[in-house]
């Protein structure tokens, strides 16, 4: 089932031929899939990219609960780290350098913070208005 309705945060084509082989094809066995993975793909891509909740998916992209399913099976299984780290080597052999990087830049900064430190510094005294008068 693909759809018809297109939106600004679907991938061309030549995008999906790269990202095709890089997203987990559907297990063997049992109930075969229904919906394709680029429809699946491109529906994550316009949750995030909108910002929107996963039920107001528009009714022309699977079912929300399927491409969230998905998005979090393939988050906790390690897939979006494995396919920025193939892009990252593409993108960096397609620019004439090495594919992994040979070393990184860290940069820290050092910020003062109040001189008392933590509790005392966030806490006002507190002058008693109360008090008994003689």
């Amino acid at each position: 089932m693909t759809r018809t309705a297109f939106y600004p945060t679907d991938m061309s084509d030549e995008e999906w031929a790269i990202l095709e082989p890089l997203v987990p094809a559907p297990q063997a066995g049992g109930r075969p899939a229904i919906y394709a993975r680029r429809d699946i793909v491109d529906a994550i891509f316009y949750v995030k990219r909108g910002g929107n909740s996963w039920r107001m998916l528009p009714a022309d992209f699977p079912y929300w609960k399927t491409v969230y399913d998905a998005f979090r099976k393939w988050k906790q299984s390690g897939v979006y780290e494995r396919i920025n780290d193939a892009l990252r080597c593409q993108v960096r052999e397609a620019s004439g350098r090495n594919a992994v990087p040979s070393a990184g830049i860290v940069d820290s900064r050092s910020v003062k913070t109040s001189q008392k430190g933590g509790l005392a510094a966030t806490m006002a005294a507190k002058k008693s208005t109360g008090a008994s008068i003689t």
